[in-house]
């Protein structure tokens, strides 16, 4: 029995008004995503991944198309269903991270899981797992100021897996680090993939990222185009 899609993208088209002027994004985009994959998207900056990436979250709606997560259609929810299947199976990593600077390391891990109405008990102590597997036992209780660019992505990755979402999706999660702690970055966002048999869609400029992921798409003049290669993956 072939094994079905997690996610189906069809006919996913996006504009935006400016002015006068109708601006085509996203041109018609056909994609089906199963369960485990790790995807990457590149494709020059302005041509719409981080577009496309905020309408498979669901963070935004796309002018025309369907986005079918196991035969249904988000889109079809009302806005609280949205954002209940938002919060429960969607994390995000986002290049400048979006964390609170008014809290520490561990209460900005926290925040997803009190927001979906957890025990606060529960929640400090599955964000204390978290920060642990992320390699920052020591940074708890510090504030995201006091924190590296590295550290401060290792929390947002903590952050979003903090609700064990099924679908992970990173915009360009490397960056704004220099090459040694994107390396790092990626392995820890590789290992923890495995470990909990996340789907993973990162979109990214940089193609040394890109090398490493089984599924190489470009995105270019609104369409994405499968990237092929000799050796598949590294």
């Amino acid at each position: 029995m072939n094994k079905l899609p997690l996610i189906k993208v069809r006919g996913l088209k996006k504009s935006f008004q400016k002015k006068n002027e109708v601006i085509d994004i996203l041109m018609g985009i056909d994609l089906d995503i199963y369960s485990g994959d790790k995807i990457v998207i590149t494709g020059a900056s302005g041509v719409g991944k981080s577009t496309f990436l905020h309408i498979l979250g669901t963070l935004e709606r796309p002018s025309s198309g369907e986005i079918l997560y196991k035969n249904t259609n988000v889109f079809h929810f009302s806005s609280e269903s949205l954002a209940h299947f938002r919060n429960r199976k969607i994390g995000f990593v986002f290049q400048f991270h979006y964390l609170l600077a008014e809290f520490n390391a561990l209460e900005n891990v926290m925040l997803p899981a009190l927001i979906a109405g957890w025990p606060k008990k529960k929640a400090r102590l599955r964000a204390e797992e978290l920060l642990l597997e992320v390699g920052l036992k020591d940074r708890f209780y510090h504030q995201i100021g006091e924190l590296s660019g590295g550290e401060r992505q290792r929390v947002s990755i903590a952050r979003a897996l903090i609700l064990e979402p099924e679908i992970v999706l990173a915009d360009e999660p490397t960056g704004s680090l220099d090459e040694n702690t994107a390396a790092t970055i990626r392995e820890l966002i590789f290992s923890l993939q495995k470990k909990k048999q996340m789907t993973l869609i990162v979109a990214t400029h940089n193609l040394n990222l890109a090398s490493f992921f089984p599924l190489w798409y470009e995105l270019s003049h609104g369409k994405l185009h499968k990237v092929e290669r000799a050796e598949e993956g590294k």
